[in-house]
């Protein structure tokens, strides 16, 4: 428990947030470059354009993809880039008080929900995947789930202790769960696709 209302974290939770940052970064980057193109030349197909259902372009081409009226990625080339600073200030030792991490936190919290939404309407809407929004969904939910589980064991988001003991020795099933029921989701959503 941090009695004075800061708290940093260790050297692995840093670069956890460096490499999710890093990785929603590019995702968003590479994304962002596309939809520049398809703007350009309605006739562009992204090299990530494999077959009906890894589909980039069907996936930039959809409503969905402009959810707040610009395109999504620009939105992450903002938040994965502070995931990355909060990363590499963490390394340098800097301890943030609780108002701080609590924004932070909300901001996770933002980026799950959206990154879900996103999930589902890519699976039942959209009809299709597209592998750089699959990387950034791969970088939140960790992301979310260790940013969670530090906030809870330092005592900022109020818990029980069992689920603090469990969130300090076990945080890792968490996220492993999360990934594997949308990998599970992926799987079974185009079954026929991938066994024919």
């Amino acid at each position: 428990m941090v009695t004075d209302a800061r708290a940093g974290g260790s050297r692995a939770f840093a670069l956890l947030l460096m490499v999710c940052g890093a990785a929603g970064l590019v995702a968003s980057w590479v994304i962002t470059l596309d939809k520049f193109k398809l703007l350009e030349d309605p006739g562009f197909v992204p090299g990530c354009s494999l077959n009906p259902v890894v589909s980039c372009g069907s996936v930039m081409k959809s409503d969905q993809a402009e959810a707040f009226g610009f395109p999504n990625p620009m939105l992450g080339l903002v938040a994965y880039g502070i995931v990355l600073c909060v990363g590499v200030s963490l390394l340098t030792g800097v301890k943030f008080p609780r108002w701080y991490w609590l924004t932070f936190e909300a901001g996770c919290v933002f980026g799950i929900g959206f990154v879900s939404w996103l999930q589902f309407e890519s699976l039942y809407r959209i009809n299709a995947l597209c592998l750089w929004c699959c990387l950034a969904w791969l970088a939140t939910i960790p992301l979310f789930w260790y940013v969670t589980a530090l906030l809870v064991r330092v005592g900022f988001l109020p818990a029980p202790a069992p689920v603090r003991s469990f969130l300090d020795e076990f945080t890792w099933v968490l996220p492993v769960l999360h990934i594997g029921v949308v990998g599970m989701l992926i799987l079974t959503r185009w079954w026929d696709f991938w066994t024919s």
